[in-house]
């Protein structure tokens, strides 16, 4: 195993570690409003995630103006996402 897998490999279970706690703990909401998310993840990002079906808002039960998306899943695609779906300068 090279020195960089490992470095890869500590970093990550050192962040989930880190979250897991912080959701046991309630410090950290497993649903993120909009603007939240915005700030986050980037509009665009967000945006274009919504556009193309990979997450959609849900509406909130204790107050139906609020839509919200959950955490898990933009972080999931976060991770995953990459450039292929980006539209060319002149096509959009």
């Amino acid at each position: 195993m090279k020195l960089k897998d490992l470095f890869t490999l500590l970093k990550n279970a050192a962040e989930q570690g880190a979250k897991k706690a912080l959701s046991e703990s309630g410090q950290l909401q497993e649903q993120l409003s909009k603007a939240e998310a915005y700030r986050l993840f980037g509009r665009g990002n967000v945006d274009r995630w919504i556009t193309e079906g990979l997450i959609s808002p849900v509406i909130c039960k204790e107050r139906p103006s609020r839509k919200y998306l959950d955490r898990n899943r933009l972080e999931a695609i976060a991770a995953s996402s990459n450039r292929i779906t980006y539209l060319p300068v002149a096509e959009r």
